[in-house]
């Protein structure tokens, strides 16, 4: 490809902020083999964060989908709708590339007015008619097998990078940390290794049963720092958790009391962090700083794990893992996969990495 010629390339992921931070390798990668390229990005509300004042991107538009969701009146959302479709527009692309594979995402695409529209084979819901340059890898869009930042890094092997080591770039979050938790973590004792649980997620079939969770505290308590994170709507998994663990008054619970920005912080203040499949995994591996256990039930870790040295997936050795369902079908015993990991594995992580 006569990637060289590109001056000004537009990114379409949206959806969940998981799917944002495995988009990031891509263009970190783009703006390395192309140092002048200008790279524009198209992201949903709930993960722009993580692009708005991103050192790597130049412009964002944001679909504002709560606004959306929210608002009755349907016409005027679609007024919203092309009014950023003109912005773009109005800016001549000279390619676009439809990283989400959606039909949402490759009409944004089809809109866009770029010269080169480009995606990957096997994209869903008829996305792909709307390219005029199609990838073809031989797999997939949801092979379970096939990491996702991997096949996003398809991109950028087609546009010309030599280079495809996986780097992230987040954005400089340091004028919005909540200084009271700046505060807390400056005052963690430093003469023991600190853990972050973060115990939940969008799908209860991610989650772990909280008892465990409790086991491995109990363990790790009196040789580590515990902070747990979750948000206030997620409060009701880490008072379960706190129910059945022995010594509250150690544990730092800042449930309720992080933004997007904190938990970066956070991250790279800490030692490990283990959590199950969810946006903290994904944050703590854009860190690059702590280790990560993950826990994979109903999801792929081969999928969505962060990769490297310093990081560790579980997953149950069962013949229905990963179903890749948010509710378990198994009616007979829905808690199969996730009884199937035990305490006993993380807390002899921890111990064998940390010590």
């Amino acid at each position: 490809m006569e990637s060289q010629k590109l001056k000004k390339l537009l990114i379409v992921r949206l959806s969940a902020l998981g799917d944002t931070i495995h988009t990031i390798p891509l263009a970190v990668a783009l703006k390395k083999q192309y140092p002048d390229l200008i790279i524009d990005w198209i992201v949903e509300d709930k993960a722009s964060e993580f692009i708005i004042n991103n050192p790597i991107i130049n412009k964002f538009y944001e679909i504002p989908r709560r606004k959306w969701k929210n608002n009755k009146n349907k016409i005027a959302n679609i007024k919203d709708f092309f009014s950023i479709i003109k912005l773009i527009r109005k800016e001549q692309y000279d390619a676009v590339i439809d990283v989400q594979q959606l039909f949402k995402s490759g009409l944004i695409m089809g809109l866009s007015g770029a010269k080169r529209k480009i995606t990957l084979d096997n994209g869903r819901e008829f996305s792909y008619l709307f390219a005029n340059e199609i990838i073809y890898t031989g797999r997939k869009q949801f092979d379970i097998n096939y990491h996702v930042v991997k096949r996003n890094m398809e991109f950028a092997k087609y546009l010309g990078c030599k280079n495809l080591d996986i780097e992230f770039k987040l954005p400089d979050f340091t004028k919005e940390i909540n200084k009271n938790l700046k505060d807390i973590i400056y005052n963690i004792d430093r003469t023991k290794k600190t853990i972050v649980i973060a115990p939940a997620t969008t799908w209860t079939n991610k989650h772990w049963i909280s008892q465990k969770w409790s086991n491995v505290i109990n363990s790790l308590i009196d040789k580590y720092n515990i902070i747990i994170t979750a948000s206030e709507k997620e409060k009701n998994i880490t008072s379960e958790i706190l129910l059945n663990t022995v010594q509250k008054d150690k544990i730092i619970n800042l449930t309720g009391m992080t933004s997007l920005a904190d938990l970066v912080y956070i991250y790279n203040n800490v030692d490990m962090v283990i959590s199950p499949d969810s946006g903290s995994t994904h944050i703590a591996w854009a860190c690059q700083n702590p280790y990560i256990i993950t826990l994979f039930f109903a999801t792929s870790k081969n999928r969505t794990a962060p990769f490297g040295d310093k990081y560790y997936a579980l997953s149950p050795k069962i013949d229905c893992a990963p179903c890749m369902k948010r509710k378990c079908y198994n009616k007979s015993n829905p808690l199969l996969c996730r009884n199937n990991i035990n305490s006993e594995e993380i807390i002899n992580i921890v111990k064998n990495v940390l010590q």
